[in-house]
């Protein structure tokens, strides 16, 4: 039986992978707080490592991972044996997830870790086929995406800028009131609305994950080609159009801190030196106070930046597969979700102005 990937003969000495397949066991301390389970271990740093996945889908892999692990301990069965699991157990698993109130979007997560580790042993050679293919999962509700409108995307985008002058303004004000009156403001340290504003541009324009954002570096950035450079899902490069609004937000930014024009750092860091990347869950806290800003709903993601890249595209009359490549999707169908809601827009403008789309009401 061969081992492959990332050397999992460390976690399985020789003589133990030469031992038939239903023998193999792996053992180790009943409480998964005493040690770490390799087997997971080793799968969760192929997920990093060997297939480039964000830090965020290898933790809700093991998390996933983990609570079905837990749940064989419950019922009395051995949490880190993955060689003897039966249809039934996927089966009661199911039910519990159920009875918990999880909707069918949470549970086929769950499933999806547990079926790509199921993958990954079989890869490997450390299991015989888990009965987990063809389970019956709940149907996940058709959703179209959430976007702004291009009005809306506008005052999002020049909402950072805004704060800053609002805030500047207050703080000024508040120095030549006197002191019994109202009291003395300091005035906003710049460099996080600047920061932010080149961040929602990019976002915007080139239609990025808030996690390929933070990971794009100077020498991702072509500003006379007006194309950057990103490492999508996967590891996977592709090169995407950026805007004159977002280069101009890039450049300000880049003098307010004085950002040095090496290819490492990153293009938008947290701030001035060491010039650190910014964290996707930083960005995402100083979002909400620009949509509040801009009278949005605060609990938009800049996922939906992505949504309204995609859609505003189309409305426009790009090409899909066009679309398809700028946001890095494997598949046209994860693309023609976004043709639903254009479609919409189409009708919507013919039922306005066709002569013929409504009936009349003549007898």
């Amino acid at each position: 039986m061969q081992t492959q990937g990332l050397g999992l003969k460390r976690f399985f000495p020789e003589s133990h992978i030469l031992l038939p397949l239903l023998s193999l066991r792996v053992t180790a301390p009943a409480s998964p707080t005493d040690s770490p389970d390799p087997v997971v271990e080793a799968f969760l740093q192929h997920l990093g490592a060997g297939r480039g996945l964000s830090e965020y889908t290898v933790r809700n892999y093991r998390q996933a991972i983990l609570e079905f692990a837990d749940w064989r301990r419950s019922t009395s069965r051995p949490d880190r044996d993955w060689t003897g699991l039966e249809r039934d157990e996927f089966r009661q698993y199911l039910r519990q997830l159920a009875r918990q109130g999880l909707g069918p979007s949470s549970i086929r997560v769950r499933f999806s870790a547990l079926r790509t580790l199921h993958r990954y042993l079989l890869r490997e050679g450390l299991i015989k086929p888990w009965p987990v293919r063809g389970l019956a999962l709940p149907r996940r509700p058709k959703m179209l995406p959430r976007f702004l409108t291009e009005e809306q995307a506008v005052q999002l985008l020049n909402a950072p800028m805004a704060e800053w002058k609002r805030l500047s303004s207050a703080a000024a004000s508040s120095q030549t009131q006197p002191q019994a009156q109202t009291q003395s403001q300091e005035p906003p340290d710049a460099v996080p609305f600047f920061r932010d504003a080149a961040m929602l541009e990019i976002l915007y324009s080139s239609g990025l994950r808030i996690s390929e954002a933070c990971g794009v570096t100077v020498g991702d950035l072509d500003a006379a080609g007006r194309r950057v450079r990103v490492l999508g899902k996967g590891r996977k490069e592709r090169w995407v159009p950026i805007g004159e609004p977002a280069l101009a937000a890039i450049r300000a930014y880049a003098e307010r801190i004085g950002r040095p024009e090496s290819p490492d750092v990153p293009l938008i860091p947290s701030g001035g030196e060491p010039f650190d990347p910014l964290s996707p869950r930083v960005f995402q806290r100083r979002l909400k106070l620009y949509l509040a800003a801009a009278g949005l709903d605060p609990a938009l993601t800049p996922h939906k930046l992505r949504h309204s890249f995609a859609t505003h595209l189309l409305n426009r009359g790009a090409d899909l597969r066009g679309v398809q490549e700028m946001l890095g999707h494997a598949r046209l169908a994860s693309t023609e979700v976004y043709t639903h809601l254009t479609l919409d827009r189409l009708k919507r403008v013919y039922e306005d102005a066709h002569p013929r789309a409504k009936e009349s009401g003549e007898g």
